[in-house]
């Protein structure tokens, strides 16, 4: 079974910088597309940042040139490198992970999608 256990967050003020971590247990770390959302108070959960298996990366536009998301297979970890923070980035913070995985020598393939539990990040003006 995989876990995922998010930390790093906290409180600063506007301007500041956090970087966030996600451990993960388990095998398919690597097999996996890997993203952190944020759901603010009030707010639907959005998707902050994705990277893929081969280190593509995307970001919502909110985020872009503030937010660096980076992986590392051997480590099983994820992380959100967060710059410039505003008070809108105020939000608990979530990690995703996402892919598939062949099951058996005949090519079966179980997909998967794992969340982490979240880590409050608070930023005040």
């Amino acid at each position: 079974q995989v876990q995922l256990v998010e930390s790093g967050g906290g409180q600063v003020q506007a301007g500041g910088s956090l970087r966030l971590l996600c451990s993960a247990s388990g095998r398919i770390f690597a097999d996996a597309n890997l993203a952190w959302y944020r759901q603010g108070p009030g707010k639907e959960r959005e998707l902050v940042a994705g990277i893929t298996t081969g280190g593509t990366t995307n970001y919502v536009d909110s985020v872009k040139g503030r937010f660096t998301i980076s992986r590392d297979n051997a480590a099983k970890t994820l992380y959100l490198q967060m710059h410039s923070l505003k008070p809108e980035d105020t939000a608990v913070y979530y990690c995703n992970m996402k892919g598939r995985v062949v099951v058996n020598v005949e090519g079966a393939v179980r997909e998967f999608d794992y969340w982490g539990q979240g880590t409050q990040v608070t930023v005040s003006s």
